[in-house]
């Protein structure tokens, strides 16, 4: 008996036992369409892609400018050429996302630090940088400063750095990250600077300043400070202001170590044993004999910007109307600082491989005979490096209507630097993905394994994350450390690639990519959506899952 008769004999059985058992049963990844399609995905085409994306003629892509809309522009004539259907707005392969920029004046901002009569004026860009206040043009707060370890309140996990001190009125001082005890995808959840502010603020609190552990890999003083200097966007509502409004939180500063010294001078408990306690997840907070003022003049400017989207419609007349999304995103940083002469941020892994990818995914699912069960959106956002922006105001205003939306999966920097032997699936732990992710894996015979750089906090870090908080389950699939060579450490390769290359303008399309790996990346990213839109059951999360129950309900 042959594979196919074998299939054939299954999937009538399952009709039998009623439309349940189907909708639970998995699709067959051993069909000749099945392979027909993961044929598709070429090493060439990958890198083509790329190179086009990453070309100095783009100058980076930052949103808002020519370079985006060049990016945008050969993305959508490749989905048109694949003959996918807009499905942006009026009938086009855009979604306009209004976004505000703002830039700090560092000259006028500043942040000051009073212990009895003494003063002491901090150096911008030396001893702290200030995030822009997208609300306010110029706006000042003065306080005493309470330091409250993380700065993390998670009562379902036994932990609480606010225990027993009030911060209403105050600046609160945090730690960046999270407690290292904490399984990996909370502890992103955690570290994030907007869950630290909503806390600080649900708390009275008016002002945050964050400063970074000495033994955090992500702590590049420099780096920060170029970044900061290109400023930040935020999204757009309606009515022309920002999500939420404006802040309780009247000023955020990054702190460098000469900054935290001053703060921790003559503290309760010295900065030393701060960190140690810090590093073994024991709660802490206590007040600071300082108070500190800050002062953040910002610039604002409208920045128009868009989305590119497309859709395959299902093949279902049932499951049609629902939406498996697949997302990477076009924008990088653009110009700024120069790096040994060069000024451009080319964004060739960060995030040209992720779109390249994508566009070999769509060009597979283009390929089938019969689309899949249900539909399939794909996804392009600007200005996910500055806070998944794009991404967000999708999941905010979807194209398509918000409950059919079942699952999203997010490429972005999948790391092309060795084969593809094992992958981290951020998010499997969390719903029935884990089902999906599962059978690609075995099909494409690759390991799965856990997340081995939790302290880079990557659940939180990409596209997907901006459905999650909408209640919609989403995978992010990364490569693992496996290299296939015993003189190749996977685990050194991606920690020099992060020191030094990430976010720099050596993120170029002349960097050793391992295209090939491109090519299991898309292959794996396709099965695993073409089991969800196959399968009749939607994706649903884990019982007593905690971003379930957080934004599940």
């Amino acid at each position: 008996m042959n594979r196919r008769t074998l299939s054939s004999i299954v999937a009538a059985s399952l009709a039998a036992c009623g439309p349940d058992a189907l909708d639970r049963a998995p699709p067959s990844l051993e069909t000749p369409e099945v392979a027909a399609a993961l044929a598709i995905p070429e090493p060439t085409s990958i890198e083509r892609h790329i190179r086009v994306l990453a070309d100095d003629s783009l100058g980076g892509r930052a949103p808002g400018t020519a370079g985006f809309e060049g990016a945008t522009r050969y993305v959508e004539e490749t989905l048109r050429a694949l003959g996918l259907a807009p499905a942006g707005v009026d009938g086009t392969y855009r979604q306009p996302v209004p976004l505000l920029g703002s830039t700090v004046v560092a000259a006028t901002s500043a942040l000051t630090v009073r212990r009895g009569g003494a003063v002491t004026e901090l150096v911008y860009g030396e001893d702290f940088w200030l995030s822009p206040d997208p609300s306010r043009e110029d706006v000042s707060v003065t306080g005493l400063v309470a330091f409250v370890g993380y700065g993390v309140s998670a009562p379902a996990l036994g932990y609480d750095d606010y225990a027993g001190i009030d911060v209403s009125g105050k600046i609160v001082a945090t730690i960046s990250g999270a407690p290292p005890a904490f399984p990996s995808d909370e502890r992103a959840y955690y570290s994030s600077g907007s869950v630290k502010a909503a806390e600080a603020a649900r708390r009275g609190a008016v002002g945050l300043m964050v400063f970074s552990a000495p033994d955090d890999p992500r702590f590049r003083w420099e780096v920060s400070v170029a970044r900061a200097a290109g400023g930040s966007f935020t999204w757009l509502d309606a009515s022309g202001q920002p999500p939420g409004g404006a802040s309780p939180i009247r000023g955020s500063a990054s702190l460098n170590r000469s900054a935290v010294d001053a703060l921790f001078a003559d503290a309760p408990i010295p900065l030393d044993e701060v960190f140690r306690r810090a590093a073994s997840s024991t709660p802490q907070g206590f007040d600071l004999a300082v108070e500190a003022t800050v002062r953040t003049v910002s610039d604002h400017r409208r920045v128009p910007s868009h989305n590119v989207v497309a859709r395959l419609e299902g093949s279902d007349e049932r499951l049609r109307g629902e939406n498996v999304v697949y997302v990477a995103h076009v924008d990088h940083l653009g110009t700024g600082v120069p790096v040994d002469g060069d000024s451009i941020y080319n964004g060739a892994h960060d995030n040209a491989s992720g779109v390249a990818i994508l566009l070999e995914i769509a060009r597979a699912f283009s390929s089938l005979a019969m689309p899949p069960r249900r539909s399939v959106v794909f996804l392009f956002p600007t200005a996910e490096e500055w806070g998944l922006l794009g991404s967000d105001y999708f999941a905010e205003n979807p194209t398509v209507p918000a409950s059919s939306l079942v699952a999203a999966l997010s490429l972005d920097m999948p790391f092309l630097f060795h084969p593809l032997l094992d992958i981290v699936p951020y998010g499997a732990d969390h719903s029935s993905l884990s089902d999906a992710i599962g059978a690609a894996a075995r099909r494409l015979a690759l390991d799965i394994g856990p997340d081995p750089i939790p302290e880079q906090v990557l659940f939180i870090r990409s596209d997907h994350f901006s459905f999650i908080r909408r209640g919609v389950p989403a995978l992010f699939l990364k490569s693992g450390f496996r290299t296939g060579s015993s003189t190749r450490d996977g685990a050194e390769i991606n920690a020099a690639w992060r020191r030094d290359v990430y976010h720099t303008p050596r993120d170029e399309a002349d960097q050793g990519f391992d295209f090939v790996a491109g090519v299991t990346h898309a292959q794996v990213n396709f099965l695993t959506g073409y089991v969800v839109a196959m399968q009749g059951a939607r994706p649903r999360w884990n019982r007593g899952d905690f971003f379930g129950g957080l934004f599940g309900g």
